[in-house]
C-alpha cells in the first residue's frame, strides 16, 4: 500500500518533531507525516540526555550551534510555558579545581561574551558562599542555563503536529529511499510513503539513512556512550545550580558535571565512552554489525590515533565507579561511593570525518527533494525549534527552486 504526503520527516527525537511541527503549522493545506522505527517517541538521544537548557557557553561564535543555542533558549521556555511543561532557570558554574583551570577560565569568559552571555566571576570564597558544599579556586556563573524534561517536549511537539493536521507513525521502519524527479519515495515496514520533500533526522543512525538516499557519506557515526550516576535521594538538595568543570580543549567532550533534574533529584555525568551499539543502552552491548562498520571506516582509527590516552582513561573510569567518583570529588568532596546509584546511560551520535575529525558543528547535507541533519550534537534539544524552523526554510527554498526549473522555457534543441 502506498501513500502519499507533500511532506515527509525521518525521525521521532525532539529534532525531527519540532521540524514536522513547523511544516504543519507553516504549511496548513499541505499534508505532514513523521515516521519513526521505535513504538515511542523521544526513544534514543532525546530521552536518553541530560535535561538541560543550554546557555551556549563552549560555541563557536558564528556557528550554527551559538546561534540555534541563544535562540533556542527563549524558544525552549515559551514552549514549556505554553504546554505547562516544568522548567527552571537555575544557572550553572563552571567550577575552576586547579590553577591551570584557573588560567583556561579566562578564554571561556571571554567565549561567553563572544556568544552574547554575561557570566559573573566568582571568587573561591563568592563560590563558597552560593555553594557551600562545591569546592574550587574560582567559577563562572552563567545564569541563563536551565533544566526541563526534553521527553515531555516531544510529546507535546508530537501533539502539536497531529492538532494541525499532521500524521505520526510509529512501528514504521524505513528500509529504502529513492529520490525521483517529482517525489521521493520511502519503504518501509508498513508500506510505501511517497512525498515531495523528505527531511531526515535519523540521528544515531543518520549516516546508513543518508546512503540509503544516495547522498555522498564523507562521514560516519561513531557511539560514545554517556554514562550518569544519580546520587541519593539525601543529597537532593546538595546544589542549588548545575555544576561543570572547566573543559580540556584538548578532550572532545565537556567532562562530568553534577546535573540538577527536573524531577529534584541529582545525577552526576555523563563521561564519554566508545560505545560498541549504536542503540544498546545497558552496559555491554554489543551489536556486532555496528562494530564491523565502525572498524571498517578509516576516520575511526585517526580518530582513536589522537585521542587513545583520553580514550583509555574513560574507559578505566567507566570500568571503575571509584575512579569515577574522584572526578566528582575534585569539585564536590563530600561525595562517597554509597551516593553513587545506578542511572540509564544515553548514547551520543558524534560525526566523525574521513580524516578522523570530529564534527562539532550541525552537519546539513541536502539533495533537490531531501535534507539530512546528518550531525545534530547538543545543544540539539535546547536548540530544536530554531533548527526545526530553519529546516522549514530549506524546504521551502527547495520548492521555490523546483518551481523555477520547472517553469523555466526549455532550451532550444
Amino acid at each position: 500500500m502506498t501513500h502519499s504526503f507533500d511532506h515527509l520527516v525521518i525521525g521521532g527525537g525532539i529534532v525531527g518533531l519540532s521540524t514536522a511541527m513547523q511544516l504543519a503549522q507553516r504549511f496548513p493545506e499541505q499534508s505532514v507525516a513523521l515516521v519513526e522505527k521505535e513504538d515511542r517517541l523521544a526513544a534514543h538521544q532525546t530521552g536518553h540526555n541530560s535535561g538541560v537548557i543550554h546557555a551556549g557557553v563552549y560555541y563557536a561564535p558564528g556557528s550554527l550551534k551559538a546561534r540555534f543555542c541563544r535562540v533556542g533558549v527563549e524558544a525552549t521556555m515559551a514552549f514549556c510555558t505554553k504546554h505547562q511543561i516544568a522548567f527552571e532557570q537555575c544557572g550553572k558554574l563552571l567550577v575552576a579545581t586547579t590553577p591551570a583551570e584557573l588560567s583556561r577560565m579566562d578564554a571561556l569568559e571571554e567565549r561567553c561574551r563572544d556568544n552574547g552571555l554575561d557570566p559573573e566571576r566568582l571568587t573561591a570564597d563568592e563560590l563558597r558562599a552560593r555553594e557551600p558544599k562545591i569546592t574550587g579556586l574560582g567559577a563562572l556563573f552563567v545564569r541563563v542555563t536551565g533544566i526541563v524534561d526534553y521527553s515531555s517536549m516531544a510529546r507535546a511537539m508530537g501533539r502539536e503536529l497531529e492538532a494541525a493536521g499532521g500524521v505520526v507513525r510509529l512501528d514504521t521502519e524505513v528500509t529504502a529511499i529513492a529520490e525521483g524527479p517529482d517525489e521521493v519515495s520511502v519503504a518501509t515496514s508498513k508500506g510505501i510513503l511517497e512525498a515531495r520533500s523528505l527531511v531526515v533526522c535519523g540521528g544515531l543512525q543518520a549516516d546508513r539513512l543518508a546512503k540509503m538516499a544516495g547522498v555522498d557519506v564523507d562521514f560516519q557515526i561513531v557511539p560514545f556512550r554517556g554514562e550518569y550516576y544519580r546520587l541519593a535521594a539525601r543529597h537532593n538538595a546538595i546544589i542549588k545550580h548545575l555544576i561543570y568543570p572547566i573543559p580540556d580543549p584538548a578532550l572532545p567532550f565537556l567532562g562530568v558535571h553534577l546535573t540538577r533534574m527536573i524531577d529534584g533529584s541529582v545525577t552526576v555525568g555523563p563521561n564519554a565512552v566508545l560505545g560498541f551499539a549504536r542503540e544498546g543502552y545497558p552496559k555491554g552491548s554489543l551489536a556486532w554489525g555496528d562494530v564491523a562498520s565502525m572498524l571498517g571506516f578509516a576516520g575511526f582509527w585517526r580518530l582513536v590515533r589522537r585521542n587513545l590516552g583520553s580514550g583509555v582513561a574513560e574507559f578505566r573510569n567507566s570500568l571503575s565507579k571509584r575512579r569515577y567518583l574522584a572526578l566528582c570529588q575534585k569539585y564536590a568532596p563530600s561525595l562517597e561511593l554509597d551516593d553513587l546509584e545506578h542511572y540509564p546511560a544515553g548514547i551520543r551520535a558524534q560525526a566523525v570525518m574521513r580524516d578522523g575529525s570530529l564534527v562539532h558543528d550541525f552537519l546539513i547535507r541536502q539533495t533537490p527533494r531531501t535534507i539530512h541533519v546528518c550531525n545534530a550534537p547538543s545543544p540539539a534539544a535546547t536548540s530544536s525549534l530554531p533548527i526545526g524552523a530553519h529546516l522549514v526554510d530549506l524546504v521551502a527554498s527547495q520548492a521555490r527552486e523546483g518551481a523555477d526549473q520547472a517553469s523555466a522555457p526549455a532550451a532550444a534543441g
